[in-house]
């Protein structure tokens, strides 16, 4: 400073002129960003350009330490933080202050059919990103809930793409408030795991509009997320990665996307389309670099020295590269450079009662005979507990949704915590699933190990069951390969591990049967006439035993709702009644053919006159009741410019509080095109004291009414008669009206 000063003196002393010491515009807040983004573009050389567009480790890329542009930090999600892994390698970094609150899985989510569920959820998650000094959260994922094999569904928002749409948007607003970014994915038919690097997914233009993109348009100009993770199957035969329809012509052309999208670790396979075709940020590309003699494995990667090579070479320009760059500059200023970033805050109270709230309203009361749940603690002096679900940590594993939990609650745990003295609680095995209990070095430091046969143990259950006053049977599936895990699916819709023999045993043994469902997936019922209460209760995190035992002894009134359909057999889903789904792993490309189009989860099943679903899609039971009153709109007829409010009274005529979730469907009465029975066009979750009514208005306009014409490419609302369905249920329908669009 004192040389610059005594320079500038001297120059003054000779009439020298001097220009300003000011701050760069790349660096000078007041400026626009899109100012700032040219100038820093203008001041950087070409490699250091290509650098910034693929990963220098496992989970960052580079900024420009040169230009005071940091580097950009990634990090799993979408259910909590993941622990820190080393620079090279996939082996934990064995940090000790790297645990996290795990969050409910989004299928938990999905079934509050809450959006201020969503926002606290995208809230907290982004808080704890932030206190761990990350850019970008890889989460949250809303790909449709296609099949119930797909062992990564855990991950999604379920069947519907309005459902899916009104809740990824707060989450994605949740997440940014802390200046860190949302990454949505997996953009897009990313509907099963097997084969999904080769799978060539072959799908109606109807289909790909109605059903599977409008999530994340809804993110992506609703929520504004700021990244987009393409997936690794590929779409007319080009990976999705790399793909010029998906990431160019509709995401970034049609949508307007002004963030990144980045490749999923593993999904980039070529250069020049990935140069072409819209991916701007390469992550986890499989280069062996480290251990076969090159001296960095990054600069290995397609978009990494082989693009800096063809530019050299005079093969391309620069004029997708500098695009790719801007997209990185403005995450970087929105993210990493930008000051009035919160400071986060990890493992807070505030956070696990968060996991815990999220938890409460999206478990859903599947089935509940003679009222027994809630259990009546102050008759009950013996509680049975049955099944290794009830012990088994279900934060390890799954994926790379897989957390090191700062601490789990067992649904064990949980009931006794609750009980306390008030009864005694007896645990016994019932059947062994996996024993194991780590994932990509976490260890869960269980001991599962079981020696007794199925025979012995069911043997052991049953006895213990006629001595108890309930019965809870906590099963499911787990998070091993094979259950609920990615690059797995389920080889059936039946339980493993002999758990419907054990399930039958205890219905027979006593009538206060209570079945906890723990999975991300339907499952078969063959037991379901013999079972008086059912509970489907999702991988719900850290809090997991402290709201199950909530719900179980009536401490909160279940309010969640299914966001998929349980079918009764795995042929009543309409992937597999039309046969278009493979089994057997494959390194050619696979071509899978979405033979139902639009017809996913209820559009399915509603159309089938003599099939009904086991549980239907937005089911959920209460411990109260609700009554509907008739639904009325405030006008007959409508034009494409007006809107239509329609209002129903809800009253809760039962003895407790209670919410209820109103859904509205709309059924176009005659149109060109073939349509669904219904689809879910609107919902709210209401909550009502005993004997409280309140109204429930909808607003629909153009959007609920119209559909995907593929031949003119373009969406279409047809004048006519439509049908306004008010339920609580797609199968339970509480009042319904016409009403005319005009033309």
């Amino acid at each position: 400073m004192k040389k610059i000063i005594a320079l500038s003196t001297l120059a003054l002393a000779f009439g020298l002129s001097v220009q300003a010491q000011t701050t760069p515009v790349y660096l000078d807040e007041t400026k626009p960003i899109e100012e700032r983004i040219e100038d820093a573009l203008s001041r950087m050389t070409l490699e250091e350009k290509v650098a910034m567009i693929h990963a220098q480790s496992k989970f960052s890329s580079p900024g420009v330490e040169r230009l005071g542009i940091p580097d950009v930090w990634m990090t799993d999600g979408p259910h909590g933080i993941r622990p820190e892994v080393l620079w090279d390698e996939w082996d934990q970094a064995n940090w000790t202050n790297d645990s996290c609150v795990a969050f409910p899985a989004l299928t938990c989510l999905a079934a509050t059919w809450n959006p201020e569920m969503s926002l606290l959820y995208g809230k907290s998650i982004g808080e704890e990103a932030r206190y761990r000094k990350k850019t970008v959260i890889l989460g949250p994922g809303v790909n449709i809930y296609r099949t119930p094999l797909n062992g990564r569904n855990f991950e999604y928002m379920g069947e519907d793409p309005y459902l899916a749409s009104r809740m990824v948007v707060p989450y994605v607003q949740g997440v940014q408030q802390n200046g860190v970014a949302a990454c949505v994915k997996h953009f897009a038919l990313n509907n099963h795991e097997v084969n999904r690097h080769t799978s060539n997914i072959i799908v109606d233009d109807r289909a790909l509009r109605e059903i599977y993109l409008p999530a994340f348009k809804a993110a992506v100009q609703e929520g504004k997320a700021w990244a987009i993770m393409p997936a690794y199957n590929l779409y007319q035969g080009q990976h999705l990665c790399h793909n010029e329809r998906m990431l160019n012509e509709i995401l970034k052309g049609e949508w307007q996307f002004d963030g990144v999208t980045v490749s999923d670790w593993g999904g980039t396979h070529d250069t020049e389309q990935a140069i072409k075709n819209g991916l701007d940020m390469e992550f986890g590309t499989w280069t062996n670099g480290l251990t076969a003699g090159a001296s960095n494995a990054y600069d290995n990667y397609y978009m990494a020295f082989p693009y800096l090579k063809m530019i050299k070479e005079g093969k391309v320009g620069t004029k997708e590269l500098d695009d790719k760059v801007r997209r990185v500059l403005r995450l970087i200023y929105r993210t990493e450079m930008n000051r009035n970033r919160p400071w986060g805050s990890m493992n807070t109270d505030e956070h696990y009662e968060a996991a815990r709230r999220i938890a409460q309203e999206g478990i859903v009361l599947l089935k509940n005979e003679n009222n027994v749940l809630p259990i009546d603690l102050a008759q009950a002096k013996k509680i049975l507990v049955v099944g290794e679900n009830a012990v088994k940590m279900m934060t390890v594993g799954g994926g790379s949704s897989s957390l090191k939990v700062q601490r789990e609650i067992s649904p064990l745990d949980g009931i006794k915590a609750r009980v306390g003295n008030q009864a005694e609680v007896v645990w016994v095995r019932g059947y062994v699933g996996d024993a194991s209990g780590e994932y990509n070095g976490v260890v869960t430091g269980q001991n599962l190990k079981e020696d007794r046969s199925p025979k012995e143990l069911i043997a052991e259950a049953v006895k213990e069951a006629k001595e108890a006053d309930y019965v809870i049977f906590i099963g499911g599936l787990n998070k091993s390969g094979g259950q609920d895990c990615e690059d797995t699916d389920r080889s059936g819709l039946n339980l493993s591990y002999g758990q419907d023999d054990v399930i039958a045993a205890l219905a027979e043994a006593n009538k206060n049967l209570v079945v906890v469902n723990i999975s991300g997936n339907a499952i078969a019922m063959p037991w379901i006439e013999q079972v008086p209460a059912i509970v489907q209760d999702w991988y719900i995190g850290s809090e997991a035993g402290t709201a199950l035992a909530s719900i179980l002894v009536g401490d909160v009134n279940p309010s969640g709702k299914l966001p998929f359909t349980f079918p009764v057999k795995l042929e009543d889903n309409s992937a597999h009644a039309l046969g278009e789904f493979v089994y057997e792993r494959s390194n050619e490309v696979v071509d899978i053919k979405y033979n139902e189009s639009i017809f996913v989860g209820y559009r399915w099943a509603d159309k089938q006159k003599k099939v009904k679903p086991l549980f239907a899609f937005g089911h959920g039971l209460s411990y109260t009741t609700f009554a509907y009153g008739k639904a009325t709109a405030d006008k007959k007829e409508m034009t494409a410019e007006d809107v239509l409010t329609i209002t129903v009274p809800v009253t809760n005529t039962g003895h407790r509080e209670g919410a209820e979730i109103v859904q509205l469907y709309i059924s176009d009465l005659k149109s060109s095109l073939p349509r669904p029975v219904k689809e879910l066009k609107g919902f709210q979750k209401v909550k009502l004291a005993p004997g409280e009514t309140k109204n429930v208005t909808f607003t629909i306009g153009k959007d609920a009414l119209s559909y995907y014409d593929d031949a003119q490419q373009a969406w279409v609302v047809e004048p006519g008669k439509f049908e306004a369905i008010v339920a609580a249920s797609a199968i339970d329908i509480k009042s319904k009206l016409v009403f005319s669009l005009g033309k």
